[in-house]
């Protein structure tokens, strides 16, 4: 989709998307509202204050807007020069986990701590993989197309993968880095017999990660009968099912849901999602879900006129993301998929997650005021 011209005396100008920072503002106000009212209660109890999420995720998220719009006036070309350097970083990162900086929260270990705070790991690597394959497919395109040579690039996410799903058993953030690599590869050589090849390998492969891990089979089991296996973890899944059912089209109200208030554990973190259905109703979770693919739209539109592979790539990878994760937590909450444990971006609680997100959004949009409009 071109962007239009206008009549009379032609004159270039950079354009810029105030579509996507509009839905990026408005999600982030609706996910600090819902954050709010999921967490409140929870907060209470814990530390005395419910306001205590909140502050958190509100100082992130200030951080990241600040994040955001200096990287949206940053030319984005800049990147490639340390796309390689974040590549080994994001690993490096990783590997720390297992250091004394390693840090365990319910039951794992998935962050580090630097200057007093928490940093995880798998949302420098989803960034630092989109910068790194942007550059290396934009670098020889046209190397991309034969089979061989487009196996060995994705090859060269599997050091990645392998060590977010090793080092911190994070199997979601592994499938979604995976996910973003094939994306990004298959817009450069969209040839649909190379991927159903490489789809069949890595289902394979998946299989005997899982047979490997006797506790992923569990999930599979949970999953399965969740009513059966409540006490092994089918009981949280139960309980944001039972808030989904119980919100009916227009939900109970803002801040009237009743599983929140202990029934769904840590619910302002992967099932917030839970939440809003139960207090907007089927309603306001449609309204969510039109939002985000808004927001791909959008990306779409940047992506499209983008001046150069590199710029499109960049935003495709960033699209990618965005999508594979909305899809994977409303696909867990709703038991559509094994419990994997992924937050809804730009609405459940993490100041990590948020500060990188937003740090893509100002990626998009460096990307967009690099298109020339008349």
């Amino acid at each position: 989709m071109g962007i239009a011209l206008k009549s009379g005396k032609k004159k270039n100008k950079n354009y810029f998307d105030y579509s996507l920072l509009f839905i990026v503002i408005f999600l982030l106000c609706f996910g600090l509202v819902m954050l709010y009212s999921t967490s409140s209660y929870n907060a209470q109890i814990k530390t005395g204050s419910s306001f205590f999420y909140l502050i958190k995720q509100a100082k992130a998220t200030f951080l990241g807007l600040v994040v955001m719009l200096v990287i949206a006036r940053i030319d984005y070309h800049f990147w490639k020069r340390i796309a390689i350097p974040a590549y080994f970083i994001s690993m490096l990162a990783i590997l720390l986990v297992l250091t004394p900086l390693g840090i365990e929260s319910n039951g794992a270990r998935r962050w580090i701590g630097i200057a007093g705070q928490s940093i995880q790991p798998a949302e420098i690597a989803k960034l630092a993989l989109i910068l790194f394959f942007a550059y290396i497919i934009s670098k020889n395109p046209g190397q991309i197309r034969k089979f061989s040579n487009l196996v060995k690039v994705l090859l060269l996410s599997v050091p990645v993968v392998a060590l977010i799903a090793g080092v911190t058993s994070n199997l979601s953030s592994a499938i979604i880095i995976l996910g973003i690599a094939i994306v990004m590869l298959f817009v450069a050589s969209p040839k649909y017999s190379h991927f159903v090849a490489m789809g069949l390998a890595a289902f394979a492969g998946m299989g005997l990660f899982v047979l490997l891990e006797s506790y992923r089979l569990d999930r599979i089991k949970v999953w399965l009968n969740p009513e059966k296996y409540s006490l092994e973890g089918g009981y949280q899944v139960l309980q944001g099912l039972y808030a989904i059912g119980s919100g009916g089209l227009f939900g109970k109200g803002l801040g009237q849901s009743l599983q929140k208030l202990g029934f769904v554990p840590e619910a302002q973190n992967d099932m917030i999602f839970t939440i809003i259905c139960e207090e907007l109703g089927l309603f306001g979770a449609v309204c969510v879900i039109l939002m985000f693919l808004f927001m791909l739209w959008r990306f779409m539109i940047i992506a499209n006129n983008a001046p150069d592979l590199f710029g499109s790539l960049l935003v495709v990878g960033i699209m990618a993301h965005i999508s594979l994760q909305v899809i994977l937590n409303i696909a867990v909450v709703t038991n559509s998929i094994p419990n994997t444990g992924i937050t809804l971006p730009f609405i459940s609680y993490g100041g990590t997650s948020i500060l990188f997100l937003l740090g893509e959004m100002g990626l998009a949009l460096s990307v967009s005021r690099s298109i020339q409009s008349e």
